[in-house]
């Protein structure tokens, strides 16, 4: 492909040895799909998206993959069994899409414990019932004992996209408005306490979820969507920083405007974390018109979703890809995740 320049060894890396970081959702995570992935399997980062939509005669379709190696693989609010099915129907949703199908691949350890197997499968299908989606097809490999933690998960989706939807960074214009559906950074904050044996002053639980519930009632009012994107591997930071870096503008939001639970911003104090750097799995961020922004707010309000908050909007490209204006005035660039704050959380 043209316009690639592959380094060796990568920039930012250690040596030619792959690092935490790599898997984060951050910089790192983006020079390895820029500078090695895409220029040998073909790509464009221009067109990176949750899920890659491609024409089938008449009808375009979505399509999505992920792996899963979350731990603890049980955790407050979910497990990696529902963590898949929801991840995968999420992305497609991101694209536009309406979930149909997916597939799930399991890599087992020799050993693992079948009832704890029985409680991921059945996660799996509850999961999957309540998106609507058939987990079509799928594979089972058993590994040495102490070769995969247990088990890993690999999940794709497919969906059909509405003729006439385009929901991609491309379309992001300055002047839109910045959504958020929801408070953030609690499936990090969740998956860290189980693993490490934390307590905090109150218990805090993932927001694992399918988006369904939060983007078709919008898909159904026909609002004029520019872009939608999961909070997954690097929170609401990458998130935008992606966004903003693919569509060529800047964004300013406003930190007090954020919603974000008590307990979680009492945490991430306690542990040093940056809230806007932490993973969710059942938030996103919507860009729209912002003539569109009362409609929007008043659906999701309806539908239960009452913490939505416009938190900022696009502007013209600036120095910096994403600025927030805290809470005392200030002005700070919102970065990227760089390393790998939280390993292993999805």
């Amino acid at each position: 492909m043209s316009g690639f320049e592959l380094h060796c060894p990568l920039p930012g890396g250690d040596g030619d040895r792959i690092q935490l970081a790599h898997g984060g959702g951050g910089h790192k995570a983006q020079r390895l799909l820029e500078q090695l992935f895409l220029p040998r399997l073909g790509g464009d980062p221009r067109q990176a998206h949750d899920a890659a939509v491609h024409p089938l005669g008449t009808e375009r379709f979505a399509f999505t993959t992920d792996g899963y190696v979350v731990r603890p693989l049980e955790f407050p609010g979910g497990n990696i069994g529902e963590l898949a099915v929801y991840g995968t129907v999420n992305d497609l949703l991101m694209a536009g899409a309406e979930p149909l199908a997916l597939s799930a691949a399991f890599i087992l350890e020799e050993g693992f414990e079948q009832a704890r197997l029985e409680r991921i499968v059945d996660a799996m299908a509850a999961a999957a019932a309540a998106c609507g989606v058939a987990i079509a097809t799928g594979d089972t490999k058993v590994v040495e004992r102490g070769k995969a933690d247990g088990c890993y998960l690999t999940t794709s989706g497919v969906g059909r996209v509405p003729a006439g939807r385009e929901i991609h960074p491309r379309r992001v214009q300055p002047g839109d408005a910045i959504l958020v559906t929801g408070d953030l950074g609690r499936h990090g904050i969740a998956v860290i306490s189980a693993r490490d044996g934390l307590e905090f002053e109150t218990a805090i639980a993932s927001d694992c979820a399918s988006l369904q519930a939060v983007i078709n009632p919008l898909f159904a009012a026909d609002l004029e969507i520019h872009c939608l994107r999961d909070l997954t591997r690097g929170g609401l930071a990458s998130a935008l920083n992606e966004i903003a870096i693919a569509a060529g503008v800047g964004m300013t939001i406003r930190e007090p405007e954020i919603p974000l639970d008590p307990g979680v911003a009492s945490a991430c104090e306690l542990l040093g974390l940056d809230p806007w750097q932490v993973a969710c799995e059942g938030r996103a961020v919507i860009i729209l018109p912002m003539t569109d922004v009362p409609r929007a707010l008043g659906i999701l309000g309806r539908n239960g979703f009452t913490d939505a908050r416009r938190i900022g909007q696009v502007t013209a490209p600036t120095s910096a890809p994403v600025i927030l204006e805290t809470a005392y005035g200030s002005r700070r660039i919102l970065e990227m995740l760089s390393g790998e704050q939280l390993p292993r959380i999805c």
